[in-house]
């Protein structure tokens, strides 16, 4: 009997599964398997000593108990137990009874958020309660009477629960009964008696888990309580956020964007400056507005000078002209002929001459007196005297006009054969370059070619004429 006792015991201990008792969940069902311990006149310590039983483990019983949640700290419930009540010393000093008892009372829960988390599986608690026992008739070992009474009972305990599910939890406690009698034993005279209880139970709490915007995660796992009703949730019961953007799908207006990149309040990706192109792909994400952009998010440069149209005042500019800040063709001499098209682009000139000075009317003056006005002796290339005023006065023009290079193309009549007088005008050419060299200016600046007789101005019918042909002529350029 005492074996087959011990394996029930050991039984209900592994067959502790319960309820979590919560706000959501306000009342909960034990059921327990109780060993009691007499302690009074005839002895026994009603913790742990078990000599005074008949049983190996105490006295069984079995009893019920209802709790309702209050606040995290506390629970209040009632309870009744009922099983036999003895003690067994000798043959001389024993007796055995049965035992009702009902109390209501209170637990101080230390998993309250204070001194245990409230998410600890195990909860600690002391427990206090007012209550009676009543006592069946005793068996009569010593010739005693018999006894059928009614005591009022203070249980004072403490216990502890382990949270196995949300569901089911195991519990022990331990409580220490207090009474108001003296005779339970047929001993009177001495301190009242008492009785201790070791209880092994299972709880089952009742009532379904508060799930306050019905997405189905209960309120204490729900990491996002107030989601809108339908919205489509993951297990912490948070809005469904596909891409991972921050923006839930619900809301999302762009629910595939790629990872990492940066999304505004609808979930689409940022466009700082509203061009069209994401700041992810913008290479230019601080565009002005309005300003027309190309597939980078780079304003357009049509003309491809690095001068954005929006800013460029010439955006047109052919291909590789360097252009200023403005995008319009560099004018380095600031004379209104872009380098490009200018032939003298570091010295002020005139449109109509290419962006090079105009020749004044007194240099034309000079070298038109120039034309007829530089003699050579006859069939030679050497210049006459005659001819150094004008020849200084080129090189006067030439100093003053350092831009200037100036062609010296000389001209012969038809008198004499082809080949000579080609010969002769380019000797007479040459020689008219000398004198200018000898003169300070530089060679660089001068060319020299002979026409000979092939172009000349007038027929060469008359001695008049030829002498109009034989010529130099000075052709400026730059």
């Amino acid at each position: 009997m005492k074996q087959k006792s011990f394996y029930i015991l050991i039984l209900l201990a592994f067959l502790q599964l319960g309820f979590a008792q919560t706000a959501d969940k306000k009342f909960a069902i034990g059921l327990n398997g109780i060993s009691t311990k007499y302690i009074g006149d005839l002895g026994g310590n009603a913790f742990t000593d078990f000599t005074y039983s008949q049983y190996c483990l105490g006295y069984f019983g079995g009893g019920i108990s209802l709790n309702y949640y209050l606040s995290p700290s506390f629970d209040l419930g009632i309870n009744g137990n009922y099983g036999l009540y003895g003690a067994y010393h000798n043959l001389s000093s024993k007796f055995l009874s049965t035992k009702f008892e009902s109390s209501l009372f209170g637990h101080y829960k230390l998993n309250n958020g204070y001194i245990i988390s409230k998410d600890s599986k195990w909860s600690p608690f002391l427990s206090l309660g007012v209550g009676f026992a009543k006592y069946g008739e005793v068996k009569d070992y010593a010739g005693w009477a018999d006894y059928d009474g009614t005591d009022i009972i203070v249980p004072v305990g403490a216990g502890v629960k382990y949270q196995i599910t949300d569901a089911f939890a195991v519990q022990y406690q331990y409580n220490y009964n207090f009474t108001n009698a003296d005779n339970h034993d047929k001993v009177t005279g001495g301190k009242n008696d008492g009785f201790g209880e070791h209880l092994f139970g299972v709880v089952f709490s009742l009532g379904k888990n508060k799930d306050t915007d019905k997405d189905g995660v209960a309120d204490k796992y729900d990491l996002c309580p107030d989601t809108p009703v339908n919205v489509k949730v993951d297990e912490k019961g948070c809005p469904i956020d596909t891409d991972n953007d921050g923006v839930a799908d619900y809301l999302d207006k762009c629910p595939n964007s790629l990872p990492c990149e940066k999304v505004d309040a609808n979930g689409c990706p940022v466009d700082s400056d509203n061009d069209g192109v994401i700041d992810n792909e913008d290479r230019c994400p601080a565009t002005p507005a309005g300003v027309k952009v190309d597939a980078k998010g780079c304003p357009v440069d049509t003309d491809n000078d690095g001068v954005a149209d929006y800013l460029d005042k010439c955006p047109n500019t052919p291909a590789r002209v360097q252009v200023d800040a403005n995008g319009c063709p560099l004018d380095s001499d600031n004379d209104g002929v872009a380098d490009y098209l200018d032939k003298c682009p570091e010295v002020k000139g005139t449109a109509a001459n290419k962006g090079c000075p105009d020749i004044s009317a007194e240099t034309q003056n000079i070298f038109s007196q120039a034309l007829q006005g530089i003699q050579f002796k006859v069939n030679s290339y050497e210049i006459k005297p005659v001819s150094n005023p004008i020849l200084n006065k080129v090189v006067e023009i030439m100093k003053q006009n350092p831009s200037y290079n100036l062609g010296i193309n000389g001209h012969t009549d038809s008198t004499g054969g082809e080949d000579y007088n080609l010969e002769l005008s380019q000797k007479r050419a040459d020689e008219v370059q000398k004198y200018l060299v000898e003169h300070g200016i530089d060679a660089s600046r001068l060319t020299t070619k002979g026409y000979g007789e092939t172009q000349p101005v007038v027929d060469n019918t008359t001695a008049a004429n030829r002498y109009k042909n034989r010529r130099v002529e000075f052709k400026v350029s730059f």
